[in-house]
C-alpha cells in the first residue's frame, strides 16, 4: 500500500482509510452497505479487487458483493462457499493479527474447493514481497459486544495496486477497515430490524402490542446503546427511556439517565455539533459525559418516531461507543506526524507548523496584522495536524499542542467548526474587519538586532562526530546517542517551541518571540547540553552540534527559512573548524 519511510504517503493511505470508513455509515441499506465495504477496500486502501462474504443463517458464506471486476462479480457474486472449507482457510497460511494470509506456494491445495475465487496463474515473484496471482489475503469480520467473538463474514481481497504484498501499514489499515465494516454490517441489521418494528408499530393498529413487545426486545438487547427521547411539550428532549447498554455506557442507572436530556450530557464544545444534528436521519460524532465525570466520544444516529394523526412522537437514537476508534485515529496520526526513533516531530509535522506561520505575503502588506507579542497567535496546523487534531480533541477536552513524549507543542486551538485556511496560510476571512482576521504576521529580526524585533527563530543543529560513532560502534550505540540528544533538547526549551528531527543527525528548533541575542544564547545553550559524555552500555561517547541561526518571515516558503537556517549552520561548522586548525 505504501512505504513505511514514506510520512507524506502513510499521511494519504489514512485520509483515504478514514474516508472509506465514513462512507460505511452512509449506505441506507443492508444490501448498500455490503457493496460500500467493497468499494471502499478497492477505492481506499490499494486493492483491485474485493468481495465481502457474508454468513448465512445456516452457516455458509455467500458471495455478497464484489468490486473492482465485472468478470468476476458476474463469476462470483450469489455463489455460496461452505463453512467447512471457509473455516480451512482461515485456519491455513500466516497469521498477521486477525488477517490470515496464504501464498501461492500452500494455496494450490484449495484450488479445487467449493469456495467461489477468482484467480489466474502468473510466473514466480521476482522479489520476495511480490504479490503472485495465486495468493490469498481474507480479513475476517467478527461481531461485537457480549456475545462477541462470532464469525459475521471474511472480505477477500486480490492485486494490490503496488504490486507488493501489504508491509506492516497496509495491514493493520486492513485489519481496522474489517472491523469498522463489521460493525458497519451489525448496524445495518440493527437498523433494518428496528425500522420494521417502527412501522408495525405506524401501520398495524391491530399488532400493536406484539409491536412494541419486538421493539422491546430490539431496543433493551441491542448491543449498542440505544435511547427515546420527548418530542415536543414541556418535557421536550429528556430522555424517556434507555438501554442497558447506554446506562453501561455512561455508569448511570436508567432513573438516572430520565433526568437528562442528551444537551446536559454532551461536553460543551461539542454543543454546536448536537444542535447541528437534524432530527431525521441526524448523524454526529461527539463527547458525551459520564457519571465519573471523564467524556466517552460516541456516534449518534437519530430517527423520528411519528403517528400518523398526532405527527411526531419521540426521536430514536442509536448511540455508538467509538473510543476505541478515536483513539487509534490519534496513534495512526501521531505516527504519521513524529519520527519512530526519538518521539520528535518528523520532517513533513516540521514544515506543516513552519508554514501555518507564514503567508505569501512579505511584512507590510495591507492585507494582514503584524505580529504582536511575543509568542503570536498560532490559528492552526497544516494538513497534517488538522488530521491529528480530530482524534486529539477527543482525549484532553482540545486540540492538542503535541501528544509526543517530548510535549513541544507549537500551534493554538483551531477557531472553531468554521475554520478553513485561505490562500495565505491564514484563515478565510483574511481582510482585516473580516470574520476570521487571526493571522499575525511573522517578522524577522535585523542581523544586529538593534531594531529589538523579537520573531520565530529556526535554529538548524547538525550533530558533529556522529558519523564517527555510528561506524566504530554501530547504529545501535548511533539510535541511543540521537534519543539522548533528543532528550537533551526538548529539556534545553520552553514548552512553546518544537524540537523536531529533520532526519539523521540533523535536528531543528522552532521558538517564538527570541530577539537575536536571546536565539544565540539559545544556540550555546543547546550546544552546551549536548557536550557531555553519553554513556551507551557502559561506554561514553560524545558528540558535538554545530546550529546555524535562521528566521522565519512571512513572504517565504518554510523550505527557504530551512534552508537559509541550514547554510548558516554550514558556515558556522566551517568557521570552527577553520579556528580549530589556526589553534592548532
Amino acid at each position: 500500500m505504501e512505504t513505511e519511510s514514506e510520512p507524506y504517503v502513510r499521511l494519504a493511505t489514512l485520509r483515504q482509510v478514514h474516508r472509506a470508513i465514513a462512507e460505511l455509515n452512509t449506505a441506507r441499506s443492508l444490501a448498500d452497505t455490503l457493496q460500500t465495504v467493497a468499494d471502499g477496500i478497492v477505492t481506499g486502501l490499494g486493492y483491485e479487487l474485493s468481495a465481502v462474504n457474508l454468513v448465512r443463517p445456516d452457516g455458509d458464506l455467500v458471495v455478497a458483493a464484489v468490486a473492482g471486476s465485472a468478470s468476476a462479480e458476474a463469476l462470483m457474486a450469489g455463489r455460496v462457499g461452505s463453512r467447512v472449507s471457509w473455516e480451512r482457510r482461515l485456519a491455513m497460511g500466516d497469521h498477521w493479527g486477525d488477517l490470515r494470509f496464504i501464498p501461492y506456494t500452500e494455496g494450490w491445495v484449495l484450488d479445487d474447493d467449493d469456495v467461489p475465487q477468482w484467480h489466474t496463474g502468473g510466473p514466480a515473484p521476482r522479489f520476495a514481497d511480490e504479490w503472485h496471482p495465486m495468493d490469498r489475503l481474507f480479513a475476517p469480520m467478527y461481531t461485537t459486544g457480549p456475545s462477541g467473538g462470532e464469525l459475521l463474514g471474511v472480505i477477500s481481497v486480490d492485486k494490490p495496486t503496488n504490486g507488493r504484498r501489504p508491509g506492516a501499514w497496509g495491514r493493520e489499515a486492513l485489519q481496522m477497515y474489517a472491523s469498522q465494516a463489521a460493525i458497519a454490517i451489525s448496524n445495518a441489521r440493527l437498523r433494518a430490524n428496528m425500522q420494521r418494528a417502527l412501522v408495525r408499530l405506524e401501520r398495524e393498529q391491530q399488532a400493536l402490542r406484539a409491536s412494541e413487545e419486538s421493539f422491546r426486545q430490539a431496543f433493551e438487547y441491542a448491543p449498542s446503546g440505544m435511547a427515546i427521547a420527548e418530542l415536543g411539550g414541556d418535557q421536550h428532549g429528556r430522555l424517556h427511556r434507555t438501554n442497558d447498554a447506554l446506562c453501561r455506557l455512561l455508569g448511570r442507572s436508567a432513573s438516572q439517565m430520565r433526568r437528562y436530556s442528551f444537551s446536559d450530557l454532551v461536553h460543551p464544545e461539542d454543543i454546536g455539533t448536537l444542535l447541528r444534528t437534524s432530527a431525521e436521519g441526524g448523524r454526529a460524532e461527539l463527547r458525551l459525559a459520564r457519571r465519573d465525570g471523564t467524556f466517552v466520544w460516541v456516534s449518534l444516529r437519530n430517527s423520528v418516531v411519528a403517528d400518523a394523526a398526532d405527527g411526531p412522537r419521540f426521536l430514536l437514537t442509536h448511540v455508538e461507543d467509538i473510543e476505541e476508534r478515536k483513539r487509534h485515529e490519534l496513534q495512526l496520526a501521531h505516527r504519521a506526524s513524529h519520527d519512530s526513533l526519538t518521539g520528535l516531530p518528523n520532517s513533513a509535522e516540521l514544515r506543516s507548523r513552519l508554514s501555518s506561520r507564514l503567508c505569501a505575503r512579505p511584512p507590510g502588506s495591507e492585507t494582514h496584522s503584524a505580529a504582536s507579542g511575543p509568542y503570536g497567535h498560532l490559528e492552526g496546523f497544516a494538513e497534517v495536524e488538522s488530521a491529528a487534531g480530530v482524534a486529539a480533541a477527543g482525549y484532553g477536552g482540545h486540540a492538542h499542542r503535541d501528544s509526543g513524549p517530548h510535549g513541544h507543542g507549537f500551534g493554538a486551538d483551531v477557531a472553531g467548526p468554521d475554520y478553513v485556511p485561505d490562500d495565505f496560510g491564514g484563515v478565510a476571512g483574511g481582510v482585516p474587519g473580516g470574520p476570521y482576521d487571526h493571522h499575525e504576521h511573522t517578522i524577522a529580526p535585523d542581523e544586529d538586532g538593534a531594531d529589538g524585533t523579537k520573531g520565530l527563530a529556526v535554529l538548524f543543529c547538525d550533530l558533529d562526530g556522529f558519523k564517527s560513532i555510528n561506524d566504530r560502534f554501530g547504529h545501535h550505540t548511533g539510535d541511543a546517542v540521537l534519543i539522548e540528544v533528543a532528550h537533551r533538547l526538548s529539556n534545553g526549551v520552553r514548552d512553546g517551541d518544537t524540537v523536531a528531527r529533520l532526519g539523521g543527525d540533523e535536528f531543528v528548533v522552532l521558538a517564538d518571540g527570541l530577539g537575536q541575542a536571546d536565539a544565540e544564547d539559545l544556540a550555546v545553550r543547546l550546544r552546551n547540553a549536548i557536550i557531555p559524555p553519553i554513556r551507551v552500555d557502559g561506554r561514553a561517547v560524545r558528540v558535538g552540534a554545530s546550529f546555524g541561526i535562521g528566521w522565519a518571515g512571512c513572504g517565504m516558503s518554510a523550505d527557504e527559512v530551512l534552508r537559509s537556517a541550514d547554510q548558516r549552520m554550514y558556515i558556522e561548522k566551517r568557521s570552527r573548524a577553520k579556528a580549530g586548525r589556526r589553534a592548532g
